[in-house]
């Protein structure tokens, strides 16, 4: 049985339902589930099967019609839009399909970017470092348009893990990239989860890389159908 400490992610009735053409849309309908620190979840299912929006309310960028989330021990819907936005600088990275890196800065740059918005004073030698623990420390002075798709996902991954947080949220993080660039990128995103014990929730259509998370919460029309 799980230890509530042990705790560091929780959902408990969560829904969303939002207003369409049509009239209201349920997106998600009453789904739980519950991650420890230094776990690994993958959430599948088909297009439109809410993966992306239960990721999203659960790491705070939107909040849930019902239900109840808590995110390293804050009820996040007890805290206003600044707060959310705060506790996920502190505790949370961000892998997403398309990269989002600032195209006029240097993979350096779009490293540091997080930590001096932070204020923190080494923020250089810290970017320096993550970007050597993902391979690329010949590359740091190159801008996205330098780098190849794989090399370009693996800033994005020093990006989130430069401040150590406690968890990392990967929206299809292989979903751009071929087959044996998307292998290094999963191996890498695997290897930094174990070494730095950060816990590992992403979003995927691709089934091997889900099938190498310690849980595998299934959705279809917005409902938990299974989990491994």
């Amino acid at each position: 049985m799980r230890e509530l400490g042990d705790i560091i992610l929780s959902a408990r009735d969560v829904s969303k339902v939002v207003d369409g053409p049509d009239g209201s849309l349920q997106i998600l309908d009453r789904v739980d589930v519950s991650v420890r620190r230094g776990e690994s979840l993958a959430i599948v299912g088909a297009s439109g099967s809410g993966k992306t929006t239960l990721l999203g309310l659960l790491a705070g960028l939107d909040l849930p019609t019902r239900g109840e989330i808590h995110l390293a021990g804050q009820h996040l819907g007890g805290l206003d839009e600044e707060g959310r936005a705060s506790l996920r600088r502190r505790q949370v990275g961000f892998v997403f399909q398309s990269f989002h890196l600032l195209p006029a800065l240097s993979a350096e740059e779009n490293v540091m970017l997080p930590l001096e918005l932070d204020g923190v004073a080494d923020a250089r030698s810290q970017a320096l470092r993550a970007l050597e623990a993902v391979g690329l420390a010949q590359r740091t002075h190159h801008f996205p348009h330098q780098l190849s798709g794989g090399e370009q996902q693996r800033v994005a991954i020093a990006r989130a893990f430069v401040h150590g947080p406690s968890l990392l949220f990967a929206d299809e993080p292989t979903g751009n990239l071929d087959q044996r660039t998307g292998q290094a990128v999963s191996d890498l995103l695997f290897e930094l989860n174990a070494a730095k014990a950060t816990t590992l929730v992403l979003v995927t259509h691709d089934l091997v890389l889900a099938e190498r998370c310690g849980t595998v919460l299934r959705l279809a029309g917005g409902r938990r159908v299974d989990a491994a």
